[in-house]
């Protein structure tokens, strides 16, 4: 199966990697690698995740992030966003219904 990441996801691991990155020195890099590495894992089991918000939803295994994708007619797994769990749900809500329309 083909993946496809969207701007605003990669704009959302941009910005986690910033805000690890200044947690400490090459935690960034580390926060690429480990979510990279579960987005890669979709080619394998997309469609397995549970729908919240009409997206299917991976959990990162390594961090509290959460990973919004839905599948196109080709069968792609289109990435939408890459959001922080710890955040407000209703920023999550309104991420969501931003990247649909």
């Amino acid at each position: 199966m083909s993946l496809r990441i969207l701007t605003s996801a990669v704009k959302d691991l941009a910005d986690g990697r910033e805000f690890y990155e200044r947690q400490g020195e090459g935690l960034g890099a580390y926060f690429l690698d480990s979510l990279f590495s579960d987005i890669d894992s979709l080619a394998l089991y997309a469609g397995i995740h549970r729908k919240v918000f009409g997206f299917h939803r991976l959990l990162a295994k390594r961090f509290p992030y959460a990973i919004y994708y839905q599948l196109d007619a080709q069968g792609t797994a289109v990435v939408y966003r890459v959001l922080d769990c710890r955040q407000n749900p209703r920023k999550t809500t309104v991420a969501l219904k931003r990247s649909s329309s």
